[in-house]
This record gives C-alpha cells, sequence and structure tokens, in this order.
C-alpha cells in the first residue's frame, strides 16, 4: 500500500520520536563480546548471500568494489532493484518487480546502471570501474517462484554492462531448487521445494562452489574443523544509537575464525542469510549447517554472519521477517532512502566489522 505524504510524515516523526525513547535501551551495554582483530588483507574480501541477503550482497559488493573482488547472488536481482520504478514505492518495487514480476515488467539493469553512475559521482559508493575485476556467482532455482530467473537475469545483466568480463560471471540456472541456499546435506529440504528454513539438499555445497569461484582452486575442505566460532556484539559498529534502533540488526552476530587466521593473513568472506534466516529465527542452520566454514578452515577464510532479526509495529523499522535491508526500512528519511549507499545504516556496519578484522593483533 501507498503511502500519503501526511501519512509518512506521521509515521516517520512518531517513529522518530519513539527512537529517541529507545535511546536509554539501546545504551545499555551489551553482554556479547567485542569483535577480535586479525589483521586481516581487506582487499581480498567477497560476499554472497540467499534472497534479501542476495540484494544486500549485490549492493554492498557495489558500494564496497575498491576492496570486494567477488560477490556470490543467490535467488537476488540487480543493485538498486527497489528504485526500479520511481512511480511506485521502494517497498513496491521490492515485493513485486523484484521478486516476481508480473508480464513484460522487470528491473531495468540499464537504468539501473545509470542511477549506480550517478551514485558514485556524488562518492555514495566506489567507482564502478572496480567491479572490471570482480568473479560473480549467480544462481536462479528452476523451481524458485519468490525470485524468478527474469530478476536474476537482470542482476546477471547489470554485472555485464558495468564492464565485468564474461568469463568472470557464472550464471547456474539449471537446478530444479526451489528458494533456498544450496546443500549435499540429505537432511535438508528436499531440492525443489520452497519452505523454512530455506535450507535444501540438492546434492552439492553452493557454499563452496561461490568460494572456489571466487578465489579460484582451493584446498578441500576440512573434516574436522580447527578453528573456532564466536559470537560478537553488532551494535558496537552502529553510529549512533538512532542507527542502532532503525538498522533492525541483532544485538549479536557471529564470526568463524580457522586456527590459522590466529597467526597468518587471512581473507574474509562475508555471508548474509535470507529473510527468515537469522539466527533468532534458525539458530545455528545458517552460519553453522552451509558448508561456509569447512571451506574457510582449510583455505586461510573467516567467514563474518552479520544477524539481521524481525521488528514489527506501528513504528519503523518494519521488518516482520528478518530481512536485509535493500528498499529502506533501515533509513533514517522515508523519502530520500539510503539503504544503497556506504552510509546506510547497516551497510555501514557491517564495513566497520570488517574493519575491526583488520586491525592489528593484540
Amino acid at each position: 500500500m501507498k503511502y500519503s505524504l501526511t501519512n509518512r510524515l506521521t509515521h516517520y516523526v512518531c517513529g522518530s520520536i519513539f527512537a529517541l525513547v529507545a535511546v536509554a535501551v539501546a545504551a545499555v551495554p551489551a553482554e556479547s563480546p567485542a569483535l577480535p582483530a586479525y589483521q586481516v588483507d581487506l582487499k581480498q574480501t567477497s560476499v554472497s548471500g540467499l534472497s534479501s541477503g542476495a540484494f544486500m550482497a549485490t549492493q554492498f559488493h557495489v558500494a564496497f568494489s575498491s576492496i570486494l573482488v567477488g560477490a556470490g547472488v543467490i535467488a537476488g536481482g540487480p543493485f538498486y532493484c527497489a528504485g526500479s520504478f520511481p512511480a511506485a514505492s521502494f517497498l513496491e518495487n521490492a515485493m513485486t518487480v523484484c521478486m516476481n514480476p508480473v508480464a513484460g515488467i522487470a528491473p531495468d539493469a540499464s537504468a539501473l546502471l545509470e542511477r549506480a553512475k550517478a551514485f558514485a559521482q556524488r562518492g555514495e559508493i566506489d567507482h564502478l570501474e572496480n567491479l572490471r575485476k570482480s568473479k560473480i556467482y549467480l544462481f536462479s532455482g528452476r523451481a524458485d517462484a519468490t525470485v524468478t530467473t527474469k530478476v536474476v537475469d537482470q542482476a546477471a545483466a547489470f554485472y555485464r554492462l558495468a564492464g565485468v568480463p564474461a568469463e568472470n560471471i557464472r550464471y547456474v540456472r539449471d537446478v530444479n531448487a526451489g528458494h533456498s541456499i544450496i546443500t549435499s546435506n540429505t537432511l535438508n529440504t528436499e531440492c525443489p521445494l520452497t519452505v523454512a528454513p530455506y535450507i535444501n539438499d540438492c546434492h552439492f555445497m553452493q557454499s563452496q562452489d561461490i568460494l572456489r569461484y571466487i578465489y579460484g582452486e582451493l584446498n578441500p575442505p576440512s573434516t574436522q574443523l580447527t578453528g573456532k566460532l564466536l559470537r560478537f556484539n553488532q551494535k558496537k559498529y552502529m553510529r549512533s544509537f538512532l542507527h542502532a534502533y532503525l538498522s533492525s540488526m541483532s544485538d549479536e552476530g557471529y564470526v568463524y575464525v580457522p586456527k590459522s587466521c590466529e597467526t597468518e593473513t587471512c581473507k574474509v568472506h562475508i555471508a548474509f542469510h535470507g529473510c527468515e534466516q537469522g539466527a533468532r529465527k534458525i539458530g545455528y542452520l545458517f552460519y553453522g549447517t552451509t558448508g561456509y566454514n569447512e571451506i574457510a578452515d582449510s583455505n586461510h577464510l573467516i567467514v563474518l554472519y552479520p544477524q539481521a532479526e524481525s521488528t514489527t509495529g506501528f513504528f519503523p523499522p518494519y521488518n516482520p521477517k528478518g530481512c536485509w535491508d535493500f528498499w529502506g526500512y533501515s533509513s533514517t528519511s522515508l523519502f530520500v532512502p539510503d539503504f544503497y549507499s556506504k552510509n546506510a545504516t547497516q551497510m555501514s556496519a557491517v564495513r566497520a566489522m570488517l574493519e575491526q578484522l583488520a586491525k592489528p593483533r593484540k
């Protein structure tokens, strides 16, 4: 439903007042520990995600392309997809054009690239020329009716138009998978289905395929993990109490650190879960069973698992399914949302986590 100007103003003002009241609660220190420093090589960072996490992965990759070497996009669309049709609201675009658009309507990669060029000129995102060196893995399941292939097609088109060479793009469209991240675990959901927790057995480990494509030849995954899975305080990386309130991010995030990374220089991969896949909803299933940790363990790779969670009620942010923000719910302005930019609430928080991982070891 499209808000009138008056309703939007009322919603925003009331939400802002409520957010200020919430400052006292947000100011209480979280009990979770700080994210450690490992002196990682930021210039070798990569990202991947499913669904809303895939949209987040794309916008994070484009916004911070100067330090990212690749992206894995599982059932996600092009950068700034929610801005596809200005006559509709960002939410309306996100729920229709960016998911299962009607016949004849889809995101327009060329128009979205022009918007990205304007954002880059204003310094809101990194220069698009950086994308040309990236490795891009895209996936659309044949049985996925949630984010359809025509949407993922435009993500592929966006990267091609941005100058990514054809040999640097791998687009998988021949697996009869539902809306999910793929594993080879027979205990997971059957491949063609789309049901929670959106982790399906299609007889291969998609996370590991993504990392092999981005980084090239890797050592085989560890059969017994040597590293440690740490929880850490995410709120520490918000720029203000208001941003912490609007973020719809959990108090805690997770990071997997191979033993080798305690003494050696490692890379970082950011894995964004999909809607209804945060730890508050499904526990360890995304950050513990989707295969990232095993291949990271044997290849000097830290895996960062930021966490979003559900928020509901009359006041913003309104994020009932715990999705990552690719339409503007976490922005401080309803009229000019900045969800796609380097300074956006969630984007800047995850970037600050990377900066912490890059600090010298103590």
